[in-house]
C-alpha cells in the first residue's frame, strides 16, 4: 500500500491522498519519498489526461513534516549522500510543481514543517478554517531549517522581511492568520468546502505557473538588492547575533540561505539551502535539540516517569494555601484548565488579592484577542477567595505555597489537610525543604508529595514532583496527571534538600556571585552567562530571586543540617551575599535594587558602586572568557551529575527537560547532561579536574563521572 493514494476521476481531476500505512500522521520518510517519486512518474505518463491535482490527507492533520528518527541519524561521513537525497525529493517537488497543471492542497489539518513546505510547492493552498490547525515552519526550534524548499519559497511568496519570522523563529499560526499572511489562498468553512474550492480553482485555472518562474518575478517588498532591502539586510546579522549569542547556528544559516538564494534563481537557491540544511541536520547543536525537545520532551509527556497501571485520574477540585504570588500562580493555572479552584490565605483581602493576579492575565489576554469577556468571567467563577479553612472541603488535591519557612509549612498542613476529600492528596510548592520532613506533619504521609512550580507560573511550563521516603505510588501518578491536566511539563524527582532543580539553580548564581568576590568584572560575569546560553546572567537572576531570599534558604538549610547533626560546608559566594543585603542594604529587585539598578522609566543597569567594593583591576583583565563561560556551565552540569549519583535524579530526560525549562540551562546544549555528553564525556571529566585545581572543589568530578569516562561511555 503506497503513502501516496493516486485517484484520477472522470473529471480529469487527480487526487493525491496522503496516507502514510501504519502511521497516525504523515512524515516525509523514505516511504514518502519512494511514493512521491512513484506518483511523480505516474504523472508524467498520465499528464494528457490530467486538469489538475488535488493534494490532500487521510488524516487527522494534513502532513507532519519530516522524520526525525531518520534525521536524528545522519552523520557527518553521511553528508554527501543526505544532501543528495534531498536534492531528490526536492526535485520531485519541483517536478509537481513545473507539470504545467493547478496543484492545490487542501489543507485539512495541521501542516507544519515539511507539511507546509508540501502545501507551498502547490499552486493554490485552501485551509479548513479551524483555529485548532496549525500552520508553521518550526524546524529552527529544533536546531534546523526548512529543508524542503521553505527558506526559498516562503520569500518569494510573501517577501523576506515578512517571511523571517517564520523562517528564524518557528512562528505557527491559525488557518485565519496564515490567510492574512499570505500563506494560504483561501479558507473553507468544511472539509467539503475544501475539496468544492479546489476543483473551482482547477477549472478556473487551466494553466499554473509559480510567479518566480515567470520572467517579471519580483520580491514582493524587494530582493536583497533593492535599496530599502538592503538597509534592513545589512544589520540583520548583528540584531541575529544579539539574540542567539552565537550559540545557535539554525537562525543564522536560515538568513544566509534566503538571502543568498534570493540572489539567484530558484533551482540554484534550493541547492543552496540543502547544503545548510545539510550542515545543521549533521551539526551537534541539532542533536543535542533534536535528542532533548523532540525524543526526550515527548518520551516524558508520554509518561515516561509515571508508574505503571495505575488508572488516569481527573481532578475537580484544588484548593491552594497561600495566595502570594506562587499561589495566585497556581490558582490561574489550575483554573483555566477547567478545575474550580478554593484559594486561602490569612485574610480575604489578600486572598481577593490573588485571585485579582489571575484576573489581570485574563484582562490581557482579552487585549490581545485570545478570550472574551465571558471566557474570563467563566475562568474567575471558579477561583473562590477565602480566609476559612473549612471552604476546602472536598477539595481532592490541597497545594501549600506559603512562604519557604518549615514551621510554617506544617502549621497549615495541619489546618488543611483534615479538609481534603476522601483519598485526597497534600502537596507542598516548597523549592528546597525536603519533603520527607515536611510530610512529619501529615496524617497521611504516604499521600503526601512536592509539587515545585516554577515563578511566573503562567509562563512557566516546569513542575518539578517530588517524591518523598513514604509517598505512595498511587500519589505520584494522581499528582502526575493533575501537572499535566493543567498543560504542564512534569519531572519526577526523588527527596532531598534543594531536589534537583533548586540545587542547580543555587551553583549558577553563586558560581556568578563568587566570581564576583574573587574581583572579576560583574559586567563580564553577565556577559558570559549570557554568551554561555543562559537566558540571563546570575547576578540578575539573584536580584529577580531577591538576595533576602537567597540568604534566607542558606540560613534555613543550615539550621536544618545543624539540627540534624550534620556540617554546613560555607560557600565562597556567602560573605558577598551577607555584605550585599547587610552592609549595603542592597537586597534585590522587589526591594528597590541589588547587583542592578532599576529606574522607573529605562532599562536596568548595574550598580555602579560593585566596581570599587569588589573588582580586582588585574584579575579581571586576566579573566578569559571561556573560562567564565565554562566555570557557569560546569558547575550546573556537575551537580547535575551529582543527583544522577545520589539517586535524586531517575532518568537522564528528566535532568535534560528539568534543566531547560525550568532553569534555563542553555538550551542549545540538550541539557546539563547532553551537555556533557556533546562535550565528550572523558574530556569533560578532564576539565572539571582543571576547574576544580584552579576554583575549588565544588569542580570535584563525581564518581559517576569517572566511571562514564573511564568507560567513555556516555550518560543514556
Amino acid at each position: 500500500m503506497s503513502a501516496i493514494r493516486y485517484t484520477l476521476g472522470s473529471d480529469q481531476i487527480l487526487t493525491l491522498t496522503l496516507d502514510m500505512p501504519g502511521q497516525s500522521t504523515n512524515t516525509m520518510n523514505a516511504e514518502f519519498r519512494a511514493a512521491l517519486s512513484d506518483t511523480v512518474r505516474r504523472i508524467r505518463d498520465d499528464l494528457a489526461e490530467i486538469r489538475g491535482i488535488i493534494l490532500t490527507s487521510a488524516k487527522a492533520t494534513f502532513f507532519a513534516g519530516g522524520d526525525l528518527n531518520e534525521l536524528h541519524r545522519v552523520t557527518r561521513d553521511q553528508a554527501e549522500a543526505f544532501e543528495a537525497m534531498v536534492n531528490a525529493l526536492k526535485a520531485d517537488l519541483r517536478a509537481l510543481e513545473t507539470c504545467g497543471k493547478p496543484v492545490v492542497a487542501a489543507i485539512n489539518g495541521s501542516a507544519l514543517g515539511g507539511g507546509l513546505e508540501l502545501a507551498l510547492a502547490c499552486h493554490h493552498r485552501v485551509a479548513l478554517d479551524d483555529d485548532r490547525i496549525q500552520l508553521g515552519l518550526p524546524e529552527v526550534t529544533l536546531g534546523l531549517l526548512p529543508g524542503g524548499g521553505g527558506t526559498q519559497r516562503l520569500p518569494r511568496m510573501i517577501g523576506l522581511e515578512a517571511a523571517f519570522p517564520y523562517l528564524m523563529e518557528g512562528r505557527k499560526v491559525s488557518p485565519k492568520a496564515a490567510h492574512k499572511a499570505g500563506l494560504v489562498d483561501a479558507l473553507a468553512a468544511t472539509p467539503e468546502a475544501l475539496v468544492t474550492q479546489a476543483r473551482a480553482f482547477i477549472e478556473a485555472t487551466p494553466e499554473c505557473r509559480q510567479p518566480w518562474d515567470r520572467k517579471d518575478f519580483r520580491f514582493p517588498g524587494g530582493g536583497p538588492g533593492h535599496p530599502a532591502m538592503a538597509q534592513k539586510l545589512a544589520i540583520a546579522p548583528a540584531m541575529l547575533r544579539q539574540k542567539t549569542h552565537g550559540c545557535y547556528p539554525a537562525p543564522e544559516r536560515i538568513l544566509a540561505a534566503a538571502v543568498e538564494g534570493a540572489q539567484v534563481d530558484f533551482d540554484n537557491g534550493s541547492r543552496i539551502e540543502t547544503r545548510y540544511f545539510t550542515e545543521l541536520v549533521t551539526g551537534q547543536v541539532a542533536k543535542n535539540m533534536t535528542g532533548t525537545f523532540w525524543f526526550q520532551l515527548n518520551a516524558l509527556k508520554a509518561g515516561h516517569s509515571r508508574p505503571r497501571d495505575i488508572p488516569r485520574a481527573r481532578l475537580a477540585k484544588v484548593g491552594i494555601l497561600g495566595a502570594g504570588m506562587m499561589g495566585a500562580g497556581i490558582a490561574h493555572a489550575t483554573a483555566t484548565q477547567g478545575i474550580e479552584v478554593v484559594l486561602k490565605d490569612l485574610s480575604l483581602a489578600q486572598a481577593e488579592r490573588g485571585k485579582a493576579h489571575s484576573g489581570a492575565l485574563l484582562d490581557h489576554a482579552v487585549r490581545r484577542g485570545r478570550l472574551d469577556e465571558a471566557g474570563k468571567a467563566e475562568v474567575l467563577s471558579r477561583i473562590q477567595p477565602t480566609d476559612t479553612a473549612e471552604d476546602l472541603s472536598g477539595c481532592e488535591l490541597i497545594i501549600e505555597a506559603v512562604f519557604e519557612d518549615g514551621d510554617l509549612k506544617a502549621s497549615v498542613t495541619r489546618e488543611a489537610e483534615p479538609y481534603l476529600a476522601s483519598g485526597g492528596l497534600f502537596a507542598s510548592n516548597t523549592s528546597t525543604i525536603p519533603i520527607t520532613q515536611l510530610a512529619r506533619a501529615s496524617a497521611r504521609p504516604d499521600h503526601f508529595i512536592g509539587l515545585h512550580f516554577f515563578s511566573p507560573v503562567d509562563k512557566m511550563q516546569l513542575v518539578e514532583i517530588i517524591v518523598g521516603e513514604q509517598t505512595s505510588e498511587e500519589t505520584l501518578a494522581r499528582a502526575f496527571d493533575f501537572v499535566q491536566q493543567i498543560g504542564k511539563i512534569p519531572i519526577v524527582v526523588n527527596d532531598s534538600r534543594g531536589f534537583f532543580t533548586s540545587r542547580v539553580f543555587g551553583t549558577y548564581v553563586n558560581e556568578g556571585i563568587a566570581m564576583l568576590g574573587e574581583g572579576l568584572h560583574p559586567a563580564s560575569i553577565e556577559h558570559a552567562g549570557q554568551l554561555a546560553g543562559m537566558p540571563v546572567g546570575p547576578l540578575a537572576v539573584s536580584d529577580e530571586v531577591s538576595l533576602i531570599l537567597l540568604q534566607h534558604v542558606r540560613n534555613q538549610s543550615r539550621k536544618d543540617l545543624e539540627r540534624n547533626g550534620q556540617r554546613w560546608h560555607p560557600h565562597p559566594a556567602e560573605p558577598l551575599i551577607d555584605r550585599m543585603v547587610d552592609g549595603f542594604g542592597r537586597k534585590g529587585k522587589a526591594a528597590g535594587g541589588g547587583f542592578y539598578e532599576y529606574p522607573n522609566n529605562g532599562r536596568k543597569f548595574l550598580w555602579p558602586e560593585l566596581a570599587a567594593h569588589f573588582v580586582n583591576p588585574g584579575k579581571a583583565r586576566a579573566a578569559a572568557l571561556a573560562d567564565l563561560k565554562d566555570r557557569l556551565l560546569f558547575i550546573q552540569a556537575i551537580e547535575t551529575l551529582r543527583c544522577l549519583e545520589e539517586g535524586v535524579l531517575r532518568s537522564v530526560e528528566d535532568a535534560n527537560i528539568g534543566s531547560i525549562f525550568g532553569l534555563g540551562f542553555a538550551p542549545w546544549t540538550g541539557g546539563a547532561v547532553q551537555f556533557v555528553n556533546q562535550y565528550g564525556v572523558r574530556a569533560f571529566a578532564e576539565r572539571a579536574r582543571e576547574l576544580a585545581e584552579r576554583h575549588g572543589e565544588r569542580f570535584t568530578p563525581p564518581a559517576l563521572l569517572l566511571a562514564q569516562a573511564e568507560r567513555s561511555e556516555p550518560f543514556v
